[in-house]
């Protein structure tokens, strides 16, 4: 089997995934769209022919193309990729600041965007402040859309009155970026578990390589215990996302070792079903098929 950019290994996982499984997370880096300098360095390229091969690895045929901080608020990379992996299978989440117009929200709800991402985790290189998400969040309400946010949970506990007060829907990024060892037990892992309660709230099982200590040599073991928590609080608001190309990794990961922490999450091949296809339906918009 070829090897594809960007990730580890080649065999695909050994995880049972059903028909119209969704990648609710990843990202496309296109030359033709300008990056900012600085971040390019990052993550130079990511591009749609590249990423079908990881769908056809791992099954999926659903996406959400998340734009990247190295776009700043450009979200042309983002439209083009969500058409060119096909519009009734394929999101869009995209980063705004709060001048942005009407217009262009309408614009981008019909290249199929449905959120706003709010990259937040180092505010010195976000296109965005803390102190946009809340106006933005009453202007995307009635259009069904969400805001989706990459905080610390360090971030999320000194934000815990404004999260309170959004009415509109709210997804944590990276299962809420819990530090470990701490990890469920972090203030931030409360806050989130009251919103899950309220039913408007959802948590993306992405990225555990981001606040693990074992890494990849330990099956990031230490995040079964945030992974599952998520789960049993409120299986019907939890997604599943590759972070395909993983821009804060040099070691790339294997994608599909990725997919196949959802069964050692939960046996329960039902759950499986909604956090990989009726989940992303409901939150995303997709077409049941």
């Amino acid at each position: 089997m070829m090897s594809i950019p960007n990730t580890s290994g080649v065999a695909a996982p050994k995880l049972s995934v059903p028909a119209n499984a969704c990648d609710s997370h990843m990202h496309i880096y296109d030359s033709k769209f300008p990056q900012a300098a600085d971040a390019a360095a990052l993550q130079a390229g990511a591009s749609v022919d590249e990423y079908r091969l990881i769908q056809k690895r791992l099954g999926t045929t659903r996406t959400v193309v998340v734009t990247p901080r190295n776009y700043y608020t450009d979200n042309r990379v983002t439209l083009d990729a969500i058409q060119r992996l096909g519009a009734s299978q394929t999101r869009g989440v995209a980063v705004l600041r709060d001048d942005v117009s009407d217009t262009t929200l309408r614009e981008l709800h019909a290249g199929g965007v449905r959120g706003i991402r709010f990259s937040l985790y180092t505010p010195a290189n976000a296109a965005a402040t803390f102190e946009m998400v809340e106006p933005l969040a009453a202007r995307i309400k009635d259009m069904g859309w969400h805001v989706q946010l990459h905080w610390t949970a360090d971030q999320i506990a000194a934000h815990a009155e404004m999260l309170n007060r959004i009415e509109s829907t709210i997804v944590f990024d990276h299962m809420g970026r819990l530090p470990q060892p701490v990890g469920i037990n972090h203030p931030g892992h409360a806050i989130i578990k009251r919103l899950l309660d309220k039913g408007k709230t959802w948590v993306k099982l992405s990225g555990p390589y981001l606040d693990t200590q074992q890494g990849r040599a330990g099956a990031y073991k230490d995040i079964d215990a945030v992974a599952q928590s998520w789960i049993q609080a409120n299986e019907d608001r939890m997604v599943w996302g590759s972070d395909w190309p993983h821009p804060t990794e040099q070691d790339k990961p294997d994608d599909a070792e990725l997919l196949d922490l959802l069964g050692r999450w939960t046996t329960d091949a039902s759950i499986i079903q909604k956090i990989l296809v009726s989940n992303p339906e409901q939150l995303y918009g997709f077409d049941p098929l």
